[in-house]
């Protein structure tokens, strides 16, 4: 076993260990970017295709300063409830939205303020929050692996001549001189 660490542990692997990185978080935070994309889509068409409805607001509840709201609405001779969370409007108790309900899943609509049933997406955005860190550890382990001062070597300051105590210049000599003589 330690004969294999000690294998993943040479410079071509460690290179491939941070382009793996790279590549695993940037797919990671490219999905809530693609799930709120598709989202979108489904609320659109929702819209166009959906039954029409009316929908009463039954309650608003706030916890960990997020609020939620809560529908009632009747759909084919059912009552349904179902939450939504405010992300740009937040209405009030009691008020009237009307909305347009998924055939196939009664409990799917989108609101007239285009936001979708239930909280959707969630676990895609923390998802996203972990790719943004990986992806950042990536790049900082990739760049850390560049050898910079090859390409780039450190200039050394110029050296200063030296003055004597009335003004007048004198020279440095590259050569040291002997003491004792």
């Amino acid at each position: 076993m330690r004969a294999v660490l000690t294998r993943l542990n040479t410079p071509p692997w460690r290179t491939v260990g941070c382009l793996l990185l790279l590549v695993v978080g940037g797919l990671l935070l490219w999905l809530p970017i693609h799930t709120q994309s598709k989202l979108d889509e489904w609320a659109v068409e929702l819209r166009a295709g959906g039954e029409p409805a009316q929908a009463i607001i039954y309650d608003r509840t706030t916890k960990r300063g997020k609020t939620t709201m809560y529908f009632r609405y009747d759909l084919g001779g059912r009552t349904y409830e179902q939450e939504v969370p405010c992300v740009e409007v937040c209405r009030s108790y009691g008020d009237e939205v009307r909305i347009w309900v998924n055939r196939a899943d009664p409990s799917d609509f989108v609101t007239d303020f285009e936001q979708l049933s239930g909280h959707r997406g969630r676990l895609q955005g923390v998802l996203g929050a972990a790719g943004f860190a990986i992806l950042l550890l990536g790049v900082l382990l990739t760049l850390s692996r560049v050898p910079w001062r090859r390409w780039f070597p450190r200039r050394r300051p110029p050296r200063r001549a030296r003055t004597a105590v009335g003004g007048a210049f004198t020279s440095r000599s590259k050569h040291k001189r002997r003491a004792g003589r």
